[in-house]
């Protein structure tokens, strides 16, 4: 079929084919319209277009394997990963429907350069940045195994994304690089492969740095590091040959930089960094020592203003957010995925603003985002406060480019626990986007849903779940009801019931997610552990510790595996199967468990880490357990302490091992010290949450228990009285009293 017929061809009725801009032994990739949404997209398509289908045996195993990895690459959401929006077949064609990225990957790139190699900052941030999207994918259990200058794309703003996740792996085991490619080795690019890929071994994450290591090299010198034109000579020299370092080649490369790059060309896996997110440590760290001075911003934000300073009104500190993360990891949404502007809103025009302004405010935008990335979240609120008001007064206030500078401002917020003014900027972004690109657009939902997050981050469950369920029918209409975005929707839905009490509709929600997870995206995904972690918590809220401690050992067994065994999320539910001991009474097997934990915490996080010290109080609870009293009140009076040194007397963490004091200090019959420390901490709890917050109260009713053993009855039906009267009021109204 020539290109002039296929332009009008659509794909599944909705992905319009424009023009190919992109072949390989892959297949084609097409510039596209997405007719439904009124987006630009890029369509892969595995075999050409219109061509005829190889041998049925081959296609059948193919067809299978793209579906699986396709589902694995929808689930990645990661700024540094391309977006993948859509698979499917279509007429005998399997396809991807991707973002549309507009720059050029880095081949390109040194093609423009005329051969020369890039400047060291610009390699550097691009260093960091891969690495920062490979800590996250490989986090996930996802290798690329084919990654090459070609497939990392710099955009216009700066940022920079891997290509082909998931899709770059579907030739292992079905033959499929040397059916496209003719050539008979292993899956790979030679002139980026690995020694383990080369001799047929065992393949991991250290793969994928090794390759990282010779695109970094090419940058840095203009070629890879075993530039010959014979495939086999070069795959001899990526297994028996030390290349040569960079300094050799041009002196101006930092000495960091170098032994970076050699570490990553090591020819034994165990040899190079440990891992991405080492690397990406190593990179921040060594650069800015190299520096003697502060963070340095990446080479593309040389020459930025700064713009004007935009500052909302109003803004006041609340609680900082101890339970973020279950919206999953925050992605760009600047205009790379091209969606289409929209109409001016009065129906008058707008005169088009100067192609250099949009551009300088695009790398203002990518500016706030890297800032985010390394966690300065006040910085990248203020940039992009002010490039949300430029571009509000180039482009208008509804323009999906101000929206997403006005998107990333409420996570800046809500990142330095600002929930209350998060809420207001979602809100407004929601609206926006609702207006601009219609209420079921994928932006609008993802807007709608984050507005729902920070009404549960305020304790406001019953809106949130409104505007969850809201959210959740419109994801099930558009997206279907196991496309990722759907499921974590469904996820938060069933984590919010569970904070409203309604824990058996939690509990088949929460089921019924973890269920599809699995069939999508695989039992040890870290998605669907997140999930399988809330249906234990459920059935701990349940009362149903023994399902609960079994569902806590299969996750935290599962994340070891995935994620290995000192990542926090493994940590975590090591906890939780303390719990589940202790609360069926088993305190002698969470005494030992909370031990080793401790000294795993301490070896990763530091010994007064809230983590640690979390773990610390479980051995003194379980102490307590087995009658071990003095022991429980030496831990508890020694975590106290370490916990009011790293958090603050008032902190909720503080205020719970300062009651642990007290409780062993009734257990050895010292009542008089006892009745002290229960008033300090209901005290402090009324001051910090208010009189009639159930903390409160319950500390309070610790103390009248207190009166009554030290035999002041009447004292302790006061207290009494007092609680209850509270508890009434609490009831009518609804609403904490003031404090």
């Amino acid at each position: 079929m020539a290109e002039t017929e296929t332009e009008t061809r659509l794909i599944q009725g909705r992905y319009r084919l424009l023009e190919v801009i992109g072949r390989g032994g892959m297949g084609e990739v097409w510039r596209a319209v997405d007719e439904s949404l009124g987006r630009r997209v890029a369509v892969k398509c595995l075999k050409p277009a219109g061509q005829p289908q190889g041998d049925a045996g081959f296609t059948t195993v193919l067809r299978e394997r793209f579906r699986r990895e396709a589902r694995v690459a929808a689930a990645l959401q990661h700024r540094g990963v391309t977006v993948v929006h859509d698979f499917g077949e279509y007429e005998g064609v399997l396809y991807l429907v991707m973002e549309l990225l507009e720059g050029h990957n880095l081949s390109q790139l040194l093609d423009r350069n005329s051969g020369r190699p890039l400047a060291v900052p610009e390699i550097v941030d691009i260093a960091e940045q891969v690495a920062d999207a490979l800590a996250y994918t490989h986090a996930r259990g996802i290798v690329h195994r084919d990654l090459k200058p070609a497939n990392i794309m710099r955009l216009g703003d700066g940022a920079v994304k891997i290509c082909d996740f998931g899709i770059a792996r579907l030739g292992q085991g079905v033959g499929l690089s040397s059916r496209l490619t003719g050539v008979g080795i292993a899956m790979g690019t030679p002139h980026y492969m690995s020694p383990e890929q080369i001799g047929g071994g065992e393949v991991d994450h250290r793969s994928d740095l090794y390759s990282l290591g010779c695109v970094l090299y090419e940058l840095a010198t203009g070629v890879p590091p075993f530039d010959h034109e014979d495939a086999w000579a070069v795959l001899v020299g990526h297994r028996d040959t030390v290349p040569s370092p960079l300094r050799d080649h041009r002196g101006d490369i930092p000495a960091h930089v170098d032994r970076i790059v050699r570490d990553l060309l090591a020819k034994s896996p165990d040899e190079r960094p440990a891992d991405a997110r080492e690397l990406r440590r190593r990179i921040l760290s060594d650069g800015r020592s190299a520096t003697a001075g502060p963070a340095p911003l990446p080479a593309w934000t040389r020459g930025m203003t700064a713009g004007h300073k935009a500052l909302p009104t109003g803004l006041r500190t609340v609680l900082p957010d101890h339970t973020a993360g279950l919206t999953g990891e925050w992605t760009t949404t600047v205009d790379p995925r091209g969606a289409l502007p929209p109409r001016p809103a009065t129906g008058g025009t707008r005169p088009a603003p100067a192609a250099a302004l949009l551009a300088q405010l695009a790398t203002r935008h990518g500016a706030g985002l890297s800032l985010g990335r390394l966690g300065r979240w006040e910085e990248a609120g203020e940039v992009h406060r002010a490039v949300a008001a430029e571009r509000e007064h180039v482009l208008g206030a509804d323009h999906p480019d101000t929206l997403a500078s006005r998107y990333e401002i409420g996570f800046s917020l809500g990142r330095t626990g600002r929930a209350e003014d998060a809420l207001r900027e979602f809100t407004r972004v929601a609206d926006g986007r609702s207006r601009a690109l219609g209420p079921d657009h994928p932006d609008t939902l993802a807007a709608r849903q984050e507005t729902a997050y920070v009404l549960g981050q305020l304790a406001r469950h019953f809106e949130a779940n409104d505007v969850y369920t809201a959210v959740l029918a419109a994801r099930e209409r558009s997206m279907g009801p196991d496309h990722p975005d759907t499921l974590r929707c469904r996820h938060n839905l069933a984590f919010n019931l569970s904070r409203l009490g309604r824990l058996e509709e939690s509990l088949r929600m929460a089921a019924g997610v973890a269920a599809a997870r699995t069939r999508v995206l695989g039992g040890d995904h870290p998605d669907t552990l997140v999930t399988r972690y809330e249906v234990a918590y459920a059935l701990g809220r349940l009362g149903r510790w023994t399902e609960a401690l079994d569902a806590y050992r299969d996750v935290a067994s599962a994340r070891g595996r995935a994620l290995g065994p000192d990542h926090p999320d493994t940590l975590a539910a090591r906890y939780e199967v303390g719990i589940s001991l202790g609360r069926l009474g088993r305190g002698a097997e969470a005494l030992e468990l909370y031990r080793a934990l401790v000294a795993d915490r301490a070896r990763v996080h530091g010994p007064d880490d809230p983590e640690t010290l979390r773990a610390r109080h479980g051995i003194g609870v379980n102490l307590g357990r087995l009658g071990r009293w003095d022991e429980a009140l030496a831990e508890a009076r020694d975590v106290s302490a370490a916990r009011t040194g790293a958090l603050g007397p008032d902190h909720p963490d503080t205020l719970v091992s300062r009651r642990e004091v007290a409780v062993g200090l009734g257990w050895l019959g010292r009542w008089d010290e006892a009745l002290t420390v229960y008033r300090e901490v209901a005290t402090a709890r009324e001051r910090v949450l208010g009189l009639d917050h159930p903390e409160a109260l319950a500390s309070r009713n610790d103390e009248a228990h207190c009166l009554e053993q030290l035999g002041r009855p009447a004292e302790a039906v006061e207290l009494y009285r007092r609680v209850a009267a509270l508890r009434e009021r609490r009831g009518t109204h609804g609403r904490r009293a003031p404090s």
